[in-house]
């Protein structure tokens, strides 16, 4: 697509030329100048980039939602206080909520004990004190998937409890054990064993590149969020596995979670996860989570703050024991590129104390009190973290008649040398993390069928109904709805151009607050006295505009807006969001955590066109198709579901097996490996791939349009994908007229022939003459 900049240049160009081509002394348009305005509309007076402005406004309308999450939190939850087990089970339903979103899905395989990661030439002691021995450990977790890092295994008989230390994603196990230097602390994890806990610290996935600008977790992250799992929630797993194999134990351990950074992160969420964890310790992550979309886009939770920021977690751990410690985090920026742009800081001092007020008041009255501690590491928070003050009280909810150990001193020697390299044993785990979304995308289309099993394909009628809570679930699950009644829509218009063979116009809406639709409306100049046509949507793709689909010949729209008006139609070109790479790319990250996506915005922007067009006096309300490429062809396959007025829908250079091309790490059509982080949808392989979607679109007409040399995917994906709805319209509804596909030889473009004769057939309007 042509630059934001070069856009704006045309269409200001465009605007220009077009007012002196219709009001200059003498022009063909000056002798009969139609309206200024639209019928119904005042005068548009917007002045600059409209687009620029729309996007702006979303991004507005988005951070008030986003400060506005926490006062709708409360609705979902029913605490029950009068006691420990009356308050746990009350909060099942929001930890199995957490859990869901969490992708925390797989069953966890059973093991009788950790195994010992040895070899015929190397040991797996990794190091010793006169206390504690310290061996390289792997231990199954889910799937084919193994937690792996080290066991801090106490000399002495008698143990206390087991501890899972997490480290950052910037720290290995051999940290903190003592074995190389630590980032977070001296040796924590070592000073806990000796001082009588049996500690296991994982390996986490860290955020170095796996490609240029693409972070391992960021890798990991993008396959798992479009098959409703999370990297967050497969190394919750490897530590809740640690807690099933220690509640075998004989006598039973008390176990606790401890973490800095990342780590505290995962130590947190594991905890609000599972309440037989006795006690946590979160350093350098608590804090509230509003601009959670700042941060490495690993950390993006779907729908989080609908019910959770770090206070409803730590509501969901009371009635165990929580020390929050205010100390120095991580921190690191990622610029962008491939991967997506963020930071990571140490949070604020009083941000903190403030979360942490809120999850005192949100355990108030719990009976016995909840043991909630904030433990404040130097005077304004950022000093170092996992000290004294904050292991002891953490310490000794698990071991209270123990003692806390002094800092190792000296450290173990690293006994595994030079044979062993960190490196290896960190792609082991990201391989078979890959691995485990590889099979879930091969499995993922059964998982879809069972989903839609309720369908009742029996009759066009039966199916309507049966289709109804698929929609409702795609609509709320999936796109995400804001419950907000729509503003009027106060359509503002003005002229834009006019030629021999159609008038332009301007047209601008209110939606939301902040938030606009705009778009241009051409109606063609034959139109007769008190007729109604019907109306075309036309819909342009990534960094589009709506001019584009007008004029200038643009290689990907052929001018179609404009084409079909010539050939009789109404149409409309709407200004869709997804321009100005990361500004728009940054309303996704926003719009997660509250359950929403870039489509809640655009499925009632839509809407809002829809029923503006319908009102409209030269429009037949019962005559309007949507005609949308590339993005815009994703467009057509969300936002027709939603909207019933849609009555023939055409996507252009996008269907394919959309699940397998945003989940897929073998395939170089993938956008795993593009810098299009916004483009991952939660739980799409588990419920609507462009089959199912498709589903939501009948028994109106569909069609989809195909250029062999089409970029988006292989010929035979785009097949199997469309032989899917083929098999649903003409096999099982008995409708096969009303579904079709048009091969032609070309490229990421319009077409222009078959989906021209199908508009014409089903929104029943003459062809022209040859």
């Amino acid at each position: 697509m042509n630059s934001p900049a070069a856009a704006l240049s045309r269409f200001l160009s465009h605007f220009r030329i077009a007012i002196a081509a219709c009001w200059a002394a003498g022009s063909a348009a000056a002798a009969d100048p139609p309206s200024a305005t639209l019928p119904g509309s005042e005068a548009l007076l917007m002045e600059g980039d409209i687009a620029s402005q729309l996007v702006d406004g979303v991004d507005r309308f988005l951070d008030e939602q986003l400060e506005g999450s926490l006062k709708h939190r409360a609705q979902n939850w029913r605490r029950d206080p009068r006691n420990a087990e009356s308050y746990r089970a009350s909060l099942e339903p929001q930890r199995e909520r957490l859990r869901h979103i969490l992708g925390i899905r797989d069953a966890r395989a059973p093991f009788d004990g950790l195994f010992f990661d040895s070899t015929t030439s190397r040991s797996s002691l990794a190091g010793e004190t006169p206390a504690v021995a310290i061996h390289a450990v792997r231990w199954p977790a889910f799937g084919d998937v193994e937690g792996e890092g080290l066991l801090l295994e106490p000399k002495s008989s008698s143990l206390l409890g087991l501890v899972v230390a997490v480290p950052d994603a910037s720290e290995l196990p051999e940290h903190l054990a003592g074995l190389l230097p630590s980032p977070s602390g001296p040796a924590w994890a070592l000073q806990l064993a000796e001082s009588g806990l049996r500690v296991v610290i994982p390996c986490v996935v860290n955020r170095e590149d796996y490609r240029e600008n693409l972070t391992h977790r960021e890798f990991l992250y993008r396959s798992a969020f479009e098959l409703g799992r999370h990297l967050i929630g497969y190394e919750v797993q490897k530590i809740l596995a640690v807690i099933d194999w220690s509640e075998k134990s004989s006598p039973a351990l008390p176990t606790g979670v401890a973490g800095w950074g990342d780590g505290g992160m995962l130590a947190l969420y594991a905890a609000a996860c599972d309440p037989r964890i006795d006690a946590a310790l979160v350093s350098a992550y608590f804090e509230p989570r509003e601009e959670i979309w700042r941060e490495p886009i690993d950390r993006n939770v779907f729908s989080l703050l609908q019910s959770f920021g770090d206070a409803e977690l730590a509501s969901l751990v009371a009635p165990s024991p929580l020390v929050v410690e205010a100390a120095r985090g991580p921190e690191r920026e990622w610029p962008g590129g491939r991967g997506a742009p963020a930071r990571l800081r140490t949070p604020v001092l009083e941000q903190v104390a403030a979360e942490f007020q809120r999850a005192r008041a949100l355990t108030a009255g719990l009976t016995p009190p909840p043991d909630l501690r904030l433990i404040r590491s130097g005077e304004d928070g950022s000093g170092p973290p996992l000290i004294p003050e904050s292991l002891t009280p953490f310490f000794l909810a698990l071991a209270p008649a123990g003692v806390l150990a002094p800092a190792p001193s000296p450290l173990p020697q690293h006994l595994r040398g030079d044979g062993f390299d960190p490196a290896e044993r960190h792609a082991r785990q990201v391989r078979q993390l890959d691995r485990h979304n590889q099979d879930l995308l091969l499995r993922s289309a059964d998982v879809r069928r069972d989903f839609l099993s309720k369908l009742d394909t029996g009759s066009p009628e039966s199916f309507a109904a049966s289709v109804e809570p698929y929609r409702e679930h795609f609509a709320r699950e999936i796109i995400g709805t804001f419950d907000l009644e729509p503003l009027p829509p106060h359509p503002r218009s003005r002229l834009l151009r006019r030629n021999d063979s159609w008038t332009a116009h301007e047209v601008v809406l209110d939606l939301f607050p902040h938030v606009i639709a705009y778009g241009i409306l051409l109606i063609p100049e034959n139109l007769k006295d008190g007729e109604r046509r019907p109306v075309v949507v036309c819909q342009h793709g990534l960094e589009g505009r709506p001019l584009d689909t007008i004029e200038g010949d643009h290689p990907a729209y052929h001018d179609f807006a404009a084409r079909l008006a010539e050939r009789g139609f109404v149409t409309f070109a709407p200004q869709n969001l997804y321009l100005f790479g990361d500004r728009f790319r940054v309303l996704q990250r926003k719009a997660n955590p509250l359950g929403k996506t870039l489509f809640s915005i655009i499925v009632p922007q839509h809407r809002q066109i829809v029923h503006w067009l319908q009102g409209l006096p030269f429009v037949d309300p019962d005559r309007i198709a949507f005609y949308g490429l590339s993005y815009g062809g994703k467009t057509a396959m969300r936002t027709p579901p939603l909207i019933p007025e849609y009555k023939a829908v055409i996507c252009s250079a996008d269907f394919n097996e959309w699940v397998w091309k945003n989940a897929s790490t073998a395939s170089p059509y993938s956008y795993v490996w593009t810098g299009e982080y916004e483009i991952f949808e939660f739980d799409l392989g588990s419920t609507f791939n462009y089959a199912e979607m498709a589903a939501l679109i009948a028994p109106r007409p569909f069609m989809v349009e195909r250029g062999h040399f089409d970029g988006v995917a292989p010929d035979e994906t785009v097949a199997y994908e469309f032989a899917k709805v083929r098999n649903l319209y003409a096999a099982r509804l008995k409708l096969p007229g009303r579904c079709e596909i048009e091969w032609f030889d070309g490229p990421h473009t319009i077409h222009g022939e078959g989906s021209y004769r199908f508009l014409h057939r089903h929104l029943h309007w003459p062809e022209p003459e040859p």
